[in-house]
């Protein structure tokens, strides 16, 4: 199951994602999202765990509680939409 852990402070590790799941069960992967430009974290990311009882129990008991100085906010990640724009053309009613 992957979980969504958002308002992550910019000093988290994957590390310290990792371990913080670790306590309700097997972590199969944690992924903290970067600028791609500069490799500054966004201030959130995501953690697969193979157990969905597992990932629940690590929602429930992680939810609002704190990491670093800032508060969790973790739910189950929603799928991946396509339509997520960046398609580089000239579209609208641009004037140049």
């Amino acid at each position: 199951m992957n979980v969504y852990v958002g308002n992550l402070p910019r000093e988290a590790t994957e590390g310290d994602l990792k371990e913080a799941f670790e306590a309700f069960g097997e972590v199969t992967s944690a992924k903290i999202i970067t600028d791609k430009f500069t490799g500054d974290s966004r201030g959130f990311g995501f953690v697969e765990m193979s157990n969905s009882a597992e990932a629940q129990a690590a929602i429930s008991g992680l939810d609002g509680k704190d990491l670093k100085g800032s508060t969790l906010k973790v739910n189950e990640a929603r799928p991946r939409r396509d339509d997520r724009g960046g398609g580089g053309g000239f579209g609208g009613k641009r004037r140049f």
